[in-house]
């Protein structure tokens, strides 16, 4: 009988993974909420009643020696309730202040089925009108050292992450186990309750991005959600990476509405009177410098000092989220304003050519007059 495949399980058969699954699912948020901070948030002691912590990851996987730490400002608050799949259950939320004048949230609820199968409910729990209020109160709390804080935060939807614990003893191989079950898999972080609707592509495009250093350790990177199966005390290291990509495409698409909000404004001041064009290219120049800052900025929280395994991890997620093509979008409109910025030097310099040539001419005249006149 020849082997069952992998990309077209019938949902009758269960479920490879060995024994009861513990864990968590994390769900990540990401928040733009200023143009920029006053101080470093590790400076900062308390928020929301809670004390700032300082935390940093550690590295569990072989990397270059000599690394630089990377500590971060986190508060955790308090336990509360949700409604679970099987009834209350008590969630954590944290939430990190980065230097860019954005905040990620993750609320992290526990996790312990009897089924694989069970798993995909936990993506319908609906957390986005708390985490949105614990949002715009870090907002209005941080806005005394904000720079141009946000009136209004953008809807933000959860980065799903479903984070089990690996088995113990020898005897479990991670990517054995993901090829035996890897339409449940894809079902899983594509939110499909029933696997035969998915097709063999599906399959194969939602897990394509596996990654695995040791034999325990997984990782299955999708747009919107993830599967981590490793160590309970090493999924903050697969999380942080994540969360920083959550963070790079948040900052990313509220620069791309900046960008387009200057451009239109622009193309209208262009058919404006010659008098306002001053603070339009005041505004386009300044806008420009601030773009080039803030590149900077999003390239150092992302930053993940030589960490490789971490590296393919950010990688994965970077493809996924399509980090390069938001970078190329931005680089592009940023380009166009800053043509019309050197359009816009250009017509200034030739008034100012013109007029310098008019007054010649009228100099001459004027000379030609004196001497016309003193002739006679």
């Amino acid at each position: 009988m020849p082997p069952a495949d992998p990309l077209q399980l019938p949902s009758t058969q269960r479920s490879t993974w060995p024994g009861p699954l513990r864990g968590e699912v994390v769900y990540l948020y990401a928040f733009d909420f200023a143009y920029d901070l006053t101080r470093d948030p590790l400076e900062l002691t308390s928020l929301m009643g809670a004390p700032i912590e300082r935390v940093s990851v550690e590295r569990s996987k072989r990397h270059p020696l000599r690394l630089p730490t990377v500590v971060q400002a986190c508060v955790r608050l308090p336990p509360f309730s949700i409604d679970g799949p099987g009834g209350p259950i008590a969630a954590v939320a944290t939430i990190k202040i980065l230097p860019v004048g954005a905040l990620t949230i993750a609320v992290r609820v526990p996790l312990a089925v009897a089924s694989f199968d069970d798993l995909v409910v936990f993506h319908d729990l609906r957390l986005d009108a708390r985490v949105r209020d614990l949002a715009e109160r870090a907002k209005d709390e941080l806005r005394p050292i904000s720079i141009r804080p946000r009136e209004r935060l953008e809807d933000e939807e959860p980065y799903t992450v479903f984070c089990l614990a690996a088995p113990e003893g020898p005897g479990f191989d991670a990517l054995d186990w993901l090829e035996r079950d890897r339409a449940r898999i894809a079902a899983l972080i594509t939110q499909e309750p029933d696997i035969d609707l998915l097709s063999r592509q599906e399959i194969a495009e939602s897990t394509a991005r596996a990654l695995s250093y040791y034999r325990q350790d997984l990782a299955v990177i999708d747009w919107d959600a993830a599967l981590v199966v490793d160590q309970p005390a090493l999924f903050d290291q697969c999380l942080w990476v994540l969360e920083v990509a959550n963070v790079q495409l948040t900052e990313l698409e509220a620069y791309d509405r900046l960008l387009d909000s200057a451009s239109e404004r622009a193309y209208a001041d262009l058919r404006a009177p010659r008098a306002g064009r001053a603070a339009i290219q005041r505004e386009i120049a300044e806008l420009r410098i601030d773009l080039s800052r803030v590149a900077d900025e999003l390239a150092n929280i992302g930053s993940l000092y030589g960490d490789w395994h971490l590296a393919r991890i950010h990688q994965a997620i970077s493809d996924r989220l399509h980090l390069m093509q938001w970078h190329d979008s931005i680089d592009a409109k940023l380009t166009t304003l800053d043509e019309l910025y050197q359009f816009m030097q250009q017509e200034r310099v030739n008034r100012w050519m013109v007029g310098l040539e008019v007054a010649i001419v009228l100099l001459f005249l004027v000379d030609l007059a004196l001497l016309f006149l003193g002739g006679k």
